[in-house]
């Protein structure tokens, strides 16, 4: 039970799918990925999905040309796991849009709707591009894939005109006549 397994033997069980040493990873770092996972926002539900898409992820590297260990495998282990849960934080953060906590209020008088409602007007008189670039990021893709979407020639492009976007769609909406009287409610 609390046998210690070199690093080595563990990444050659994996590239051949020993089952026995699958049950001792899942044995010996499941609590690392359950410790952060709930530490980081997140629920017990979410430490199986994190755990397997870690494991996944390192049979993939190492099953890949030129995989290299030069540090301890639990702590990289540990480092695919953290990686993949802050992907996934980041991709909630994002998908949660606009929250508000007011009062209730007439339904005409909502800040919320009011908000929504001018930054909807906004983003309409954005260009196609700037459009298309800020609805695939806070749909959740990657730079790279949205470069490669738009057919842009570079992540580092993609990263400026995402910024410029999103610049000119606040330019927008502190333009916007009604923005004053949301800013009112608040």
């Amino acid at each position: 039970m609390f046998r210690r397994i070199s690093d080595s033997t563990i990444v050659d069980g994996i590239r051949r799918q020993d089952d026995q040493i699958l049950n001792w990873l899942y044995d010996n770092y499941l609590e690392t990925v359950r410790h952060h996972v709930l530490k980081n926002s997140g629920s017990e539900s979410d430490v199986p999905d994190v755990f397997q898409e870690s494991i996944i992820t390192l049979y993939r590297q190492i099953t890949s040309n030129g995989f290299r260990l030069t540090t301890d495998l639990k702590g990289y282990f540990y480092g695919i796991a953290r990686n993949i849960w802050n992907a996934q934080l980041r991709k909630k953060m994002r998908n949660t849009g606009i929250d508000c906590d007011f009062p209730d209020n007439e339904e005409g008088d909502d800040p919320c709707l009011l908000l929504e409602s001018i930054v909807s007007r906004a983003f309409r008189k954005l260009s196609d591009d700037a459009q298309t670039i800020l609805s695939l990021f806070s749909e959740g893709f990657s730079y790279p894939e949205i470069a490669a979407k738009m057919n842009l020639k570079s992540e580092t492009y993609a990263r400026r005109k995402k910024y410029l976007s999103k610049e000119a769609l606040m330019e927008l909406v502190k333009s916007d006549p009604e923005y004053r009287d949301y800013l009112d409610f608040r």
